[in-house]
C-alpha cells in the first residue's frame, strides 16, 4: 500500500479543493483520498470568528474548568447546540464533547471542543467540522472522479485522542466511495475458532495512517492519496457510524 501526501500552499475560503489536489497530485482512479475536516470547513467557508462572540455565563465557567478563551468556549457551546451535543468531562486545555450530528443515524461521537480548533487559522478565529461532511465528501469525490474519469473514495477525517493514551491518531467523520467498516463476525481465526464481536474500523484505520503523513502542525499536507490497498469501492456515502453508550465498552469511566 502507497501513501502519497498532497502538499500544497495555505488554502482559504472559496478555494476549489479537487482542482486544487489534482494540480498537486496524480490521482487515479481507485484511489482513497484522505481530507482533514478543518480544510474542508476552511474552504467552505466555516470559519468562526471569535472576536464576534458573546460568551454566556456558562461560557465563562467552561473556560475557567479547561482554561481557554470564554470567546472559544462560547464557539464550541454553539457548535455542540448544532450537532444536538453535551459536554460531559474536562481537562486542561478541552472540553470532551458528546455529539449527535444530523445525518448520523447511530451512535454519538466524542470528540474535544465540539471539533473546534485554533490551530492552522488566523489569530482570534477557530474553525471545526463541514457543515455536513457526508455532502462534502460526496461533493469532491464527484468532482475529481469526472476530473478524472475513474471511480474514487474521498474520506473526511479529523484528529482525535483516546482513553487512557497519549497523543493523537485520527479517525473517519465521512466516507464516500466505500464502505467504512468491515464485519469481521463469523469468520474463523487462524486456530478455527470464530470471532463474534470484531469489526475492522477500516476508514478510521485509514485516516490515522493518512494522518501520520498530514499531520497536524504547519506542514500544508492537507490530503494524502492511498493507493494499492487492495480495499473493494462503493457508492455508500455518509456519516462513520458508531455505538450507543450502553454497547460502549468505556461508558462507565
Amino acid at each position: 500500500m502507497q501513501l502519497l501526501p498532497i502538499h500544497t500552499s495555505i488554502l482559504k475560503n472559496s478555494d476549489n479543493l479537487s482542482q486544487i489536489f489534482s494540480s498537486n497530485a496524480s490521482i487515479q482512479s481507485g484511489d482513497i483520498l484522505v481530507v482533514s475536516s478543518k480544510v474542508v470547513a476552511l474552504t467552505e467557508g466555516a470559519i468562526i470568528d471569535l472576536d464576534s462572540m458573546s460568551p454566556s455565563k456558562k461560557a465563562q465557567e467552561y473556560s475557567h474548568t479547561c482554561g481557554r478563551s470564554p470567546a472559544f468556549c462560547q464557539a464550541v457551546i454553539q457548535e455542540m447546540i448544532r450537532m444536538n451535543g453535551i459536554v460531559i468531562n474536562s481537562c486542561p486545555g478541552a472540553l470532551l464533547t458528546e455529539l449527535r450530528p444530523s445525518g448520523m443515524k447511530v451512535g454519538t461521537i466524542l470528540t474535544a471542543n465540539a471539533g473546534l480548533d485554533e490551530s492552522n487559522v488566523e489569530k482570534n478565529t477557530a474553525i471545526g467540522w463541514p457543515i455536513d461532511p457526508a455532502a462534502s465528501a460526496k461533493k469532491l469525490r464527484t468532482e475529481i472522479e469526472q476530473s478524472i474519469n475513474g471511480k474514487i473514495t474521498v474520506i473526511i477525517s479529523d484528529s482525535c485522542c483516546h482513553p487512557r493514551r497519549l497523543g493523537v491518531t485520527a479517525f473517519a467523520l465521512a466516507v464516500s466511495g466505500m464502505d467504512p467498516l468491515i464485519s469481521q463476525n463469523g469468520k474463523k481465526d487462524i486456530h478455527g475458532k470464530p470471532l463474534h464481536i470484531t469489526t475492522e474500523a477500516i476508514a478510521d484505520q485509514l485516516a490515522t495512517a493518512a494522518n501520520m503523513l498530514m499531520g497536524n502542525a504547519g506542514q500544508s499536507t492537507p490530503a494524502c492519496i492511498v493507493r494499492d490497498h487492495g480495499f473493494d469501492l462503493s457508492e455508500y456515502t455518509g456519516w462513520v457510524e458508531g455505538i450507543e453508550k450502553e454497547q460502549d465498552l468505556f461508558k462507565n469511566l
